[in-house]
């Protein structure tokens, strides 16, 4: 595998920056991966595990190096379909296959319902589906008040209610909002509020990524491979339920993954997964 090369493409409303390893002699599709709000750091780790492949990362518009063009704030999934749709159109077209983690899962998804010609094989790694659990309405209010307290008190606080919402095992208690917010300064976060609103998770993708609702008719009818991976270690958590939700609504069995939900990061903003054992799960679905 050579080293990354930088490129850019230019979308409707933003400029896109991707990095594509390029492997010799390679007779597998691209290997595609993909997060949000992670931008291509995020899988530096991973993607070495592979240099048998020609492997492409990209930070989704408004995240990292991608700029947005159009002065819009929030980024649907459609709108990271469509640029996925033009960066694999851009790579020549050929069909990819997509490892795909969280929030990127949920766009991936929107690309094979709209695009399945593009992708031969998706693993979708917890995806946060919230539309897609049995207690969404208690769920999608938890991520209203973090939104709302974004808005209200800035980025410390919203992230303390983010973790403690994504680290919860079970069912979304219903007064949720009315639970006491830790100090911000625990977690090594900035209690004061800086007035900047434009955070790539809490600003641009929360909302629209978790109440997106997947046409799961589409995806079912697509010839797309469609794999949905979970944690062994994030059992109970929310992702982990939507993904098992996910893979339930498309009719087929999910896949474990070892580690968590950030389980292919060996360190990358801070997070220690296990890459080594997750990339071997990783070649094994790709190579069926």
């Amino acid at each position: 595998m050579t080293e990354p090369k930088t490129h850019t493409l230019e979308v409707p409303g933003a400029v896109v920056h991707y990095d594509v390893r390029e492997a010799e002699a390679s007779a597998a599709p691209t290997l595609l991966m993909i997060g949000s709000p992670m931008d291509a750091g995020g899988f530096t780790s991973l993607a070495a595990h592979f240099p048998d492949r020609t492997v492409v990362t990209y930070d989704p518009r408004g995240i990292g190096r991608s700029r947005r063009t159009d002065g819009a704030v929030e980024s649907t999934p459609e709108l990271h379909a469509d640029d996925l749709h033009r960066l694999i159109t851009a790579l020549g077209g050929e069909p990819v296959d997509i490892f795909a983690s969280s929030g990127g899962a949920v766009n991936a998804l929107a690309l094979v319902a709209r695009h399945p010609e593009q992708v031969r094989t998706l693993v979708a790694h917890e995806p946060p589906a919230v539309q897609a659990l049995p207690d969404r309405e208690q769920a999608l209010a938890a991520v209203v008040d973090i939104r709302r307290t974004y808005e209200r008190d800035g980025f410390g606080p919203a992230m303390v209610k983010f973790f403690a919402i994504a680290g919860l095992r079970g069912e979304i208690p219903a007064d949720f909002a009315d639970h006491p917010v830790q100090n911000p300064a625990d977690f090594g976060l900035p209690a004061e509020d800086d007035g900047s609103r434009d955070d790539p998770l809490f600003g641009q993708n929360l909302m629209t990524s978790t109440h997106y609702g997947h046409d799961f008719d589409a995806l079912r009818a697509a010839p797309t491979r469609i794999v949905v991976g979970v944690g062994a270690e994030s059992e109970g958590e929310m992702a982990h339920r939507a993904g098992l939700a996910v893979a339930e609504r498309l009719g087929t069995k999910p896949v474990t993954f070892p580690s968590h939900h950030g389980g292919f990061l060996d360190g990358e903003f801070g997070m220690k997964g296990d890459p080594d054992a997750f990339a071997v799960t990783l070649r094994q679905i790709l190579s069926e």
